[in-house]
């Protein structure tokens, strides 16, 4: 997760350097790992990960030791699926699946039509 991150750059309206940090970022279970969690509080980066129920067992074991329960939104988390379920459907197209396109922005438009059908066919 952290190489991708630092990739990041979402494009400002107007002038100015693109922003390199997320608002908000939500993740499954896989990416909760006490490293992941520090980079994103290190970067001031609001997540929503759910804490695996070893990971839980094992804070709770230790007692004050063992930290405060991670913050999770259940609300935020929804929205995820939300997102999931999207990608799912632009994968139905095997142009966007595949990834026969060989440049990046031919790749973009191919992505981009197949979410103009999916928004003509709600």
């Amino acid at each position: 997760m952290i190489p991708v991150l630092e990739r990041v750059r979402v494009a400002r309206k107007g002038e100015g350097r693109p922003r390199t940090r997320p608002g908000h970022l939500s993740a499954d279970k896989a990416y909760s790992s006490r490293r992941n969690r520090h980079y994103l509080r290190r970067r001031h980066i609001k997540h929503t990960v759910p804490e695996p129920k070893k990971q839980r067992a094992n804070r709770q074991r230790r007692g004050s030791r063992g930290g405060r329960p991670a913050g999770f939104d259940k609300e935020k988390y929804k929205r995820r699926n939300e997102v999931e379920r999207t990608i799912n459907r632009l994968k139905s197209f095997r142009a966007v699946a595949t990834r026969y396109d060989k440049r990046a922005y031919v790749f973009h438009g191919t992505v981009t039509v197949a979410a103009i059908r999916l928004w003509l066919q709600a």
